[in-house]
């Protein structure tokens, strides 16, 4: 018998239709023409569509609180980058009308995006001039059906966001978050702060003596408190914090708040 030599033996190919290196596979469907395999060049960018999943520019707790007659909500100025603090000027914020206000926590990015849209919507109210201006609870709907719809096409916009202001004449307080989940409360918190500052607002919210007695005045100085505490404990915060207050007589923003600091208590912590 004739041995066979290495020569002799016609190995067919280890991967049919294989990517030669570095190149991409050639997916079914695919034809890049004259039998060559070809990177996905007809698909946005060099890498197709790409979609952040891990937001990086991000702010931490908003909290929302309603009182007597009005309603508040309070962020600090803080935009981290990772874990790195930033941007240390930044307000989360704002009015959109006489009647309506909102705070956003999350990707920031993703902020900017709605925001556009939602200025629109004002100046499209502004251009008809029929006295009908966007209302909280409006945009409060209006945002779960956006959050909800962009978490079905897997596409999420990474927000917690606080919606409150003046619903005919009565305080309403809202929360969206990213997958469109939504409800309203006396009292909201996102991030850090549904752990820290809601048992400290439902001590007000959920004793109907001191909610009745729960003026403008005693409100912000309830705020000032829980954003305190939330500058100690979260590492994500900053003393400096803007909040909007939402009134019959319309909105004020003070974007200018600072929490009282005292670190002597430091010195009884073990490993300080």
């Amino acid at each position: 018998m004739q041995p066979t030599t290495m020569s002799g033996i016609n190995a067919g190919p280890f991967w049919s239709n294989g990517p030669s290196p570095g190149a991409f596979y050639n997916f079914p469907g695919f034809h890049a023409g004259n039998g060559a395999i070809s990177a996905r060049s007809e698909t946005p960018g060099e890498y197709g569509t790409q979609r952040s999943y891990t937001p990086v520019t991000t702010g931490t707790s908003v909290i929302g609180l309603k009182f007597a007659n009005g309603v508040i909500i309070a962020a600090d100025k803080l935009v981290s980058y990772g874990s790195l603090a930033r941007f240390h000027d930044v307000d989360r914020v704002y009015k959109i009308n006489d009647k309506t206000i909102i705070g956003i926590g999350g990707d920031f990015a993703d902020f900017q995006y709605i925001k556009r849209h939602i200025d629109q919507k004002v100046v499209d109210d502004m251009c008809l001039s029929d006295k009908n201006e966007l209302k909280p609870k409006s945009l409060y709907n209006w945002l779960t059906r956006v959050m909800y719809n962009r978490r079905c096409d897997f596409k999420p916009l990474y927000l917690d966001i606080v919606v409150g202001g003046m619903q005919d004449e009565e305080p309403f307080l809202g929360h969206v978050n990213l997958r469109g989940r939504a409800y309203t409360s006396n009292v909201v918190a996102t991030g850090y702060g549904t752990h820290l500052a809601l048992p400290l607002l439902r001590e007000y919210s959920e004793n109907p003596t001191a909610y009745a007695g729960l003026d403008k005045q005693k409100a912000s100085e309830l705020t000032k408190s829980v954003m305190e505490v939330l500058w100690y404990r979260d590492c994500r915060s900053d003393p400096k914090y803007s909040q909007a207050v939402c009134t019959t007589d319309g909105v004020q923003v003070d974007a200018h708040c600072f929490v009282k600091q005292n670190w002597n208590l430091a010195t009884m912590i073990k490993g300080y």
